[in-house]
This record gives C-alpha cells, structure tokens and sequence, in this order.
C-alpha cells in the first residue's frame, strides 16, 4: 500500500523504524524501513527491474539516484560500484534519514542522501539511476527531470524505469524534445509493463 504521504518532505504519522530483509546486489540485507515512504515493505515492481536491467553503474566517480526512498537503487549503486560516491536525493526527509541509516547499516560509507536541495549544483554525474516519481504529476515530473538529468557528465547515462501505462513512451519523446542535442533517449528495454529509458550525454 502507497501512503497519500510520501511526496511530503514530512509525512504524517509517527516516524517509528521496523526491520526489513531484501536481496540487493547479490546478497541478503537487514536494513530498516517506515511507513510514510514509497514501497515501504520491500522492493517495488519498477525498482526490481531497474536493478535486474541497468547495466552496472560507472565503477568511479559520482552515481545519482532520483528519489531513493529508503534506498534500494542508491544501496545497490554503493555496493556494485564501492570506488563511485552515490548521491540520493528524495524530498521526504524521512526517506533521507533511512537511505543514510541502511548505508551505514551496511559499512557504506560511500553513500550520501539529502535533500534536492542540499546537493552541489557544480557536481556532475557519471550515472544516474532513478524510478522517477510519476505520480507526482506532470509538471512536477518534468521539472524534476529537467532538473537532473542535464548534470550528467559527458558521457555519462541515466537509466530511468517507467511504467508503459504510466507514459513511458510520451515521456520519451517528451525528453527527446526538450533536451539538447548533446543528449539523446532511447528505449533501452521492455520488461513485464515497464519499459528502461536511457538519455545519454555525448562525450564531447
């Protein structure tokens, strides 16, 4: 069940921590989660094929994770690329907290959430990994997106799942349209009703 909340930067209702088992990168991992979050019981359906379908993060430098929640696509960037420093960043504090706590929790200390706000606007990013918040409405999307995505470094990829009844394909095009020559956005995969979008910044 998705809480009415979780777009809150502070959600209603007590912040109390449970215990939460999931496999990441290989392994099983005892981590923490809360209510007033996105997917708060585990791993979401679009997030599972994300990290199933993305090819590995940059082995170095720095990783981006678009709306991290409690932290399954920040964590596993972390894990598969432990020379990379990952930057989460969601507006839901509580899922701020979480994200830094289950990095510790796992020995992670190259894994840094915040804020949007809170990230150095001069950091450039090598891969960007993100379940992009879509039901936060098309506007707010778009601004997000347009936010983001031109900081990625020459040559650098973001990998973004999106439901095909959600728009996958409208947003494609969409990206295409607005981004500037230097990017281009393909349909890198389709897997059950997602699809994996890739915008990719030129070398040069």
């Amino acid at each position: 069940m998705e809480s009415a909340h979780y777009f809150s930067a502070q959600p209603a209702g007590p912040f109390t921590r449970k215990p939460l088992t999931v496999e990441l990168a290989g392994g099983t991992r005892q981590l923490q989660t809360s209510s007033g979050i996105f997917s708060p019981d585990g791993i979401d359906k679009g997030t599972a094929v994300l990290l199933a379908d993305a090819p590995p993060p940059a082995p170095q430098g720095n990783l981006l994770d678009i709306g991290c929640g409690w932290g399954p696509i920040a964590l596993t960037m972390a894990l598969r690329a432990p020379h990379s420093h990952v930057y989460a960043v969601d507006v839901n504090e509580r899922c701020v907290s979480l994200t830094n706590e289950n990095a510790a929790l796992l020995g992670l200390g190259n894994v840094t959430a915040s804020t949007p706000g809170a990230v150095d606007p001069k950091l450039r990013f090598d891969t960007i990994w993100s379940n992009p918040p879509i039901r936060i409405g098309k506007d707010e999307l778009h601004a997000l997106l347009l936010h983001w995505l031109p900081l990625l470094a020459p040559g650098g990829s973001a990998w973004l799942v999106v439901q095909k009844n959600l728009g996958s394909d409208s947003l494609q095009r969409w990206l295409a349209g607005e981004l500037d020559s230097s990017f281009t956005v393909t349909r890198e995969s389709t897997s059950k009703s997602f699809r994996i979008l890739r915008v990719r910044k030129a070398s040069h």
